[in-house]
């Protein structure tokens, strides 16, 4: 016999190397998951999965074509509030082609929509756009930006440039 004395907060009830898991719906398989590591602490009052190394995810259609992926440097699932969290470097392309970067994006798996308060880069076809805070449907083809804009720092007419546009302090 040993004593051993668990916190479950720190310990996982579960870590696993190299994963690679199908999920599916109604016998259908819709969806890959690749992770690096996969912790679960799931005997804390929050229960949650945790991917310290990364994940990376492929939503299927019925005969297997890739319609979406999705990539992250960090990746918690909530499981029992059906929520995830996607930290770092996230990057989704959708069905139609389009890309969206984010450094950290939230799903509402029971509201089947992503959102964000953070910075966006949307790429659709030629034409992308950019701003802060974000929203959109569960397959990502209508979204809204809240504060979009174009990359351009706005000065009134006559107003002085801040130091640090001035030419002169260039060296």
């Amino acid at each position: 016999m040993v004593n051993l004395v668990y916190d479950p907060a720190t310990v996982p009830s579960m870590n696993t190397d190299s994963s690679v898991t199908l999920i599916s719906d109604s016998g259908i398989t819709k969806y890959k998951l690749i992770a690096k590591n996969w912790k679960i602490f799931d005997k804390v009052p929050d229960p949650y999965w945790i991917y310290p190394d990364g994940i990376y995810m492929e939503q299927f259609d019925s005969v297997f074509n890739i319609e979406a992926t999705v990539k992250a440097d960090t990746a918690w699932n909530y499981t029992s509030k059906r929520l995830w969290l996607l930290r770092g470097n996230v990057y989704i392309q959708n069905r139609l082609g389009d890309e969206f970067r984010t450094p950290e994006l939230y799903w509402n798996q029971d509201e089947g929509r992503f959102y964000s308060d953070k910075y966006i880069e949307v790429k659709k076809g030629l034409t992308e756009t950019k701003g802060y805070g974000f929203e959109t449907n569960q397959s990502m083809t209508a979204y809204k930006i809240y504060h979009p804009f174009e990359g351009k720092v706005p000065f009134s007419e006559g107003s002085a440039q801040p130091d640090f546009l001035l030419t002169d302090s260039i060296k």
